[in-house]
């Protein structure tokens, strides 16, 4: 039987990884401000600090954690830290990414590059949702929302970007894995594209507001318990994979 949440928006607590800038950091904004316990995550603490004092400067409060996507360690202190300190999660946001082979194509890209990509965008995802899943099976609810790419869709897929395109499918995958594990739990998995943002990441030529693409996210991070599962999604609407 299907489970049906009576939990408010103001009782859940969210974790979002890479939070510090970007998109991450303005998902953190938005959802602290729909009442929801953000708990902001970043490799390097003094930047988790300085983007929880940035929002603080706003009369937004959010809790800074060290978080390191890639480090199995760091995965398990930082989950174990927020059992102990919240005694549970509800809303994960796998946001934390990189974009390491702009100038490479199919025919020469680096291995490595390729696998220290992969290190963030699906293995620190798959860490985290293992790390988390217990902890939302316990509460009967779950909201996981991984932030993928247009440029995922193999429906769409063209050349160049070889790196980063495979390791958002491979995302996208595990999305469509996981939510079908998951069917019935109460927890609902899904993935979606924020658009070409004008971020650090996006470059100087991107043309979304940063403001516009936290929106998915956040309806993504407060469906209904009968809201879509193992979907992917981009303005609140289906993408092709």
């Amino acid at each position: 039987m299907p489970y049906h949440s009576t939990m408010t928006s103001e009782s859940r607590v969210a974790l979002v990884t890479g939070g510090n800038r970007g998109i991450g950091f303005e998902i953190c904004r938005q959802l602290a401000q729909t009442g929801v316990d953000v708990l902001l995550g970043a490799r390097d603490l003094n930047k988790a600090k300085d983007a929880a004092d940035l929002l603080a400067a706003e009369g937004i409060s959010v809790t800074y954690r060290a978080l390191d996507v890639t480090s199995a360690e760091s995965v398990k202190d930082a989950v174990a830290g927020i059992e102990r300190d919240k005694g549970r999660l509800e809303i994960l946001i796998n946001n934390a990414g990189v974009f390491l082979d702009k100038d490479g194509t199919a025919e020469t890209i680096d291995l490595d590059r390729v696998r220290r990509t992969m290190e963030t965008n699906v293995y620190g995802p798959i860490l985290i949702c293992q790390a988390v899943v217990p902890m939302m099976k316990k509460q009967g609810y779950g909201r996981i929302v991984n932030l993928a790419s247009e440029l995922a869709s193999l429906t769409d897929m063209e050349g160049l970007y070889p790196a980063y395109r495979m390791s958002k499918t491979a995302l996208n995958a595990y999305t469509r894995v996981l939510a079908q594990e998951l069917s019935g739990t109460g927890i609902l998995v899904n993935s979606m594209c924020p658009g070409w943002v004008k971020t650090e990441m996006g470059g100087p030529n991107a043309i979304r507001e940063i403001e516009d693409s936290a929106d998915t996210a956040i309806w993504l991070a407060s469906l209904p318990d009968d809201g879509p599962n193992g979907g992917f999604f981009k303005d609140r609407e289906p993408l092709p994979w």
